[in-house]
């Protein structure tokens, strides 16, 4: 019969905390598991194999963690040795530390997040993974990069990460955005099993408020089209991006940046986004073509002049050009006379904006694509015929003649 102790470990050097280890027994070999968990003398009862919580102890919240953190681990060695006892070969008590430490680190929160994000990234979805990968860094500095398990994650922690957010001067939309996707990687370890769910975010918003609209009217639009920038091709390149996202219904650069010559056939435009996998096919206009035909030598596969002929690292070099043409827009937005701040995105929001100022029903266009749920939007798309928004599509790009 297997067996688990909770030891203590006192340090050799006089007034620095010792650890807590467990001692696993099976078959009259034992083996010790260490842990991360520092206590000092006073804070452990070794008749009780137990944390002391005084309660006018400073660190008592760190102390119910570890209480809570022992009685955790514990839980999950007996279920390592019920599953090992259940089986139907012989196991050791090396056999029992191998599978605790296995579960230690695959379910650390840095590391199972990482193994997310290197997943999405190989499965090409490019965006998602830099949330993930934003969303863990946020997390790692508000831990002072100390890992944590996931099934350790308390109500309490995540109250506290928001907290810090608002130190930070964060908004709530923010500290969301970070919990909604930490909590879609816990509820994803959950779903695997190794944990109960212990509802660490009931106590933490992970809602989305809405912001002050970034949509330009079509007489902005219509200026910056219009202004003449040939005396800095710069500016007049970034100028053509953003046109042609807002004549492409809003298209997001990078769906603009992979979207291959092939794509384009018999005036059609027809691709998959890249964040949601929905398809879209869009009616290739007089307009778009006239932007096209100003950048004749892109001999590259793709159909627009944004990403180079060769480059080993692509991705790096679609940021590279992203950040590049939103340096170039805040200064186009000075010759207009905008004082918001004008990025790639705004061009999404924009022809939103202006498909309800021609009286384009809501069922076309949904709130444009910032209302309060994407799922709705894509449901009202995908029921619609594509000549019906080709046709409100085209009522947008009149307007800009």
């Amino acid at each position: 019969m297997a067996t688990v102790k909770v030891k203590f470990r006192p340090s050799a050097e006089i007034g620095t905390p010792g650890t807590i280890q467990y001692l696993v027994s099976h078959r009259s070999l034992s083996r010790r598991i260490n842990t991360t968990y520092f206590l000092y003398p006073r804070e452990w009862n070794a008749q009780r194999s137990a944390v002391v919580c005084a309660s006018k102890n400073n660190r008592r919240p760190i102390l119910i963690a570890i209480r809570r953190q022992i009685r955790c681990d514990l839980e999950r060695i007996h279920s390592i040795i019920h599953d090992l006892e259940s089986g139907a070969t012989d196991f050791s008590a090396d056999d029992i530390a191998q599978e605790f430490k296995y579960h230690v680190t695959q379910y650390s929160l840095f590391n199972y997040m990482h193994g997310l994000i290197d997943e999405l990234y190989k499965n090409g979805r490019i965006r998602t993974s830099e949330t993930y990968q934003a969303a863990l860094n946020s997390f790692r500095k508000f831990r002072n990069d100390e890992d944590i398990r996931l099934d350790f994650l308390t109500s309490e922690t995540m109250e506290s990460f928001a907290a810090w957010h608002k130190q930070q001067g964060n908004c709530p939309n923010t500290i969301s955005f970070y919990n909604r996707i930490l909590r879609a990687v816990y509820n994803r370890a959950v779903e695997e099993g190794e944990f109960e769910d212990t509802r660490p975010f009931r106590h933490v918003y992970t809602g989305v408020e809405k912001t002050k609209k970034r949509a330009l009217p079509l007489k902005i639009i219509r200026s910056i089209k219009n202004l003449d920038l040939s005396p800095s091709p710069l500016l007049d390149y970034a100028r053509d991006i953003f046109i042609l996202s807002f004549l492409l219904r809003g298209m997001s650069f990078i769906d603009m940046a992979y979207m291959k010559k092939s794509d384009l056939n018999q005036g059609i435009l027809t691709y998959r986004r890249r964040k949601t996998g929905q398809k879209l096919s869009i009616a290739w206009t007089e307009e778009m073509q006239q932007i096209l035909n100003k950048y004749p030598g892109n001999e590259s596969p793709y159909l627009f002049p944004i990403l180079p002929c060769s480059n080993k690292d692509e991705y790096k070099a679609y940021q590279n050009i992203a950040s590049s043409i939103n340096r170039s827009l805040k200064r186009i937005a000075r010759y207009v006379g905008v004082t918001e701040s004008l990025t790639l995105y705004v061009a999404r929001h924009s022809w939103a904006s202006a498909a309800r100022e021609k009286g384009i029903p809501m069922s076309v266009i949904s709130e444009g694509m910032g209302h309060d749920r994407e799922e709705t939007t894509k449901i009202y798309l995908n029921c619609l015929a594509t000549s019906t928004i080709d046709k409100a599509n085209s009522l947008i790009i009149r307007s800009l003649r």
